[in-house]
């Protein structure tokens, strides 16, 4: 079934249609999209860029001392604990307002974008504690002003950044002649080095082998992290000295700074082979898990002319008569799934932040007043713990079990992207269950067939409509719109 450019472009290219938004018109719409988002303020980290820099090097500072006091035989486990529940308060705050961003934007082809990048580069908060306020920093510092000019640019601002060299141990690695390695019999970490190649450029299968996964560590040593500023600074008695060699060019840094990984950076971003790479993943991202070939060819064409200007990739790709034929050939994964059901029930910005304020409420940790309550009255404390779980159900613990909670990825290989991850039984009924949920709370004062037009407008095919049309009372009606096959899919 062919769909109007409009509702498409929401649809597949962004987080879905919301009511009195009006959906982009053409290709230009979208690309506009691209400078206006990567120029804007997100909504995390909730202090701001400076505010959370201080706030992560703070408690990276706490943990020293707390551990350094604890190996001398004086732990303050009060120390230790509170700061282990600012960092999940810190944590549950800036995910749900990435959410909300999602949500809440206009702009859906870039906040797509910015999901795929942010998989393409994984991160993980559950690495380490600091690490549940760096990684929306590095989404924040790196991805989102980055993600519309230069691939190589992006590519040296996320491996450059604290919380990808913290994620793949590189602050671990040194060069094993190097004159931390004799003194301190630390060897090379190559975790970095290979996802470099295997995932971020090259690509698996793409002829590059153990020996270039191993130069790469090697060029890459140096590299560390300074956790009283939060950023990556090079320092040369961690590095390895001598020529590396690594797909045909020898690294010898001639002028002994260190930048040899600066000029690694930039030649894996003008390798063919990453071009290949990169536009295949976005078109099995975007269109179809089965990417079409001429779509891709057209991509890296465009890659080559503009050497790697990722706007002018995205425009190929949304240029090519493919990007707008076979509507729903993609599953959505749980986030676009979510963000997309809220945008239909056009949830309003101060219904979500109650949904927040509920959660932190619940949060016994960290509410004294909470605590106090229980002496008073164990009525209004149950009520404030089930207005939590609801407004976690809904947001975060749903998104947790349907498997992909944010910044959470399994691996550094990201979220998987193909439909028989998603396309499961169980995957099916938690997002039954949470549909049949948000009808409940958010919908009884809907109708049916009017949400049904909200959601999906063209999109819904005439038998789904006749079984919505049936439907028995509205909480059904609007949970069968969210459960449909055209809804999960885009």
């Amino acid at each position: 079934m062919a769909l109007p450019t409009p509702t498409l472009a929401a649809i597949r290219y962004g987080y879905g249609l919301r009511p009195g938004e009006e959906p982009p018109r053409d290709v230009e719409a979208l690309l506009g999209q691209i400078e206006e988002g990567a120029s804007g303020k997100p909504r995390f980290p909730r202090e701001g860029i400076a505010g959370r820099l201080d706030t992560a090097t703070r408690v990276v500072s706490l943990l020293a001392a707390e551990a350094k006091a604890r190996k001398a035989g004086n732990p303050n486990e009060d120390v230790r604990k509170a700061t282990q529940s600012e960092a999940r308060r810190i944590y549950r705050q800036d995910a749900m307002a990435r959410l909300a961003q999602a949500i809440h934007s206009p702009l859906g082809f870039y906040e797509r974008l910015a999901s795929f990048w942010v998989d393409h580069f994984s991160t993980s908060v559950m690495k380490s504690l600091p690490m549940r306020m760096i990684v929306p920093l590095y989404e924040a510092q790196a991805i989102r002003p980055n993600l519309g000019g230069s691939f190589s640019r992006l590519l040296s601002a996320a491996i450059l950044h604290p919380a990808m060299l913290i994620y793949l141990d590189q602050d671990q690695s040194v060069g094993p002649d190097s004159v931390a390695a004799r003194k301190n019999g630390r060897g090379l970490n190559e975790n970095l080095g290979r996802e470099l190649l295997e995932l971020h450029t090259l690509g698996a299968g793409s002829g590059y082998t153990q020996e270039d996964v191993r130069a790469a560590a090697l060029i890459l040593t140096g590299l560390s992290v300074d956790n009283r500023a939060m950023q990556v600074v090079y320092q040369p008695r961690f590095a390895e000295a001598g020529p590396v060699n690594l797909l045909g060019r020898t690294y010898r840094d001639d002028e002994g700074d260190g930048q040899d990984h600066v000029l690694m950076l930039e030649d894996l971003a003008a390798n063919p082979k990453t071009a290949q790479h990169i536009c295949g993943k976005l078109v099995r991202h975007f269109v179809a898990d089965d990417a079409p070939a001429e779509m891709v060819a057209a991509m890296v064409v465009a890659w080559t002319k503009s050497r790697g200007n990722l706007t002018e990739v995205y425009r190929a790709m949304l240029a090519h008569p493919r990007a707008w034929s076979d509507p729903g050939r993609k599953i959505k994964q749980p986030f676009e799934f979510v963000v997309s059901g809220f945008r239909a029930l056009d949830l309003p910005e101060r219904n979500f932040g109650n949904l927040l304020r509920d959660m932190d409420d619940g949060d016994e940790d960290e509410n004294p007043v909470q605590k106090a309550m229980d002496l008073t009255g164990m009525a209004a404390r149950e009520d404030t713990k089930k207005k939590a779980g609801r407004a976690n159900a809904l947001t975060l613990g749903a998104l947790q079990r349907m498997g992909q909670p944010i910044w959470q990825p399994p691996s550094p290989a990201g979220f998987a992207d193909e439909a028989g991850v998603w396309l499961t039984p169980s995957q099916l009924s938690e997002r039954i269950s949470w549909s049949r949920m948000v009808a409940r709370i958010f919908g009884q004062k809907m109708e049916p067939s009017v949400f049904l037009q909200a959601a999906l407008a063209d999109a819904a095919h005439p038998e789904t409509s006749g079984i919505i049309a049936q439907a028995p009372n509205k909480v059904h009606g609007i949970t069968m719109v969210l459960a449909s096959p055209e809804f999960n899919r885009r």
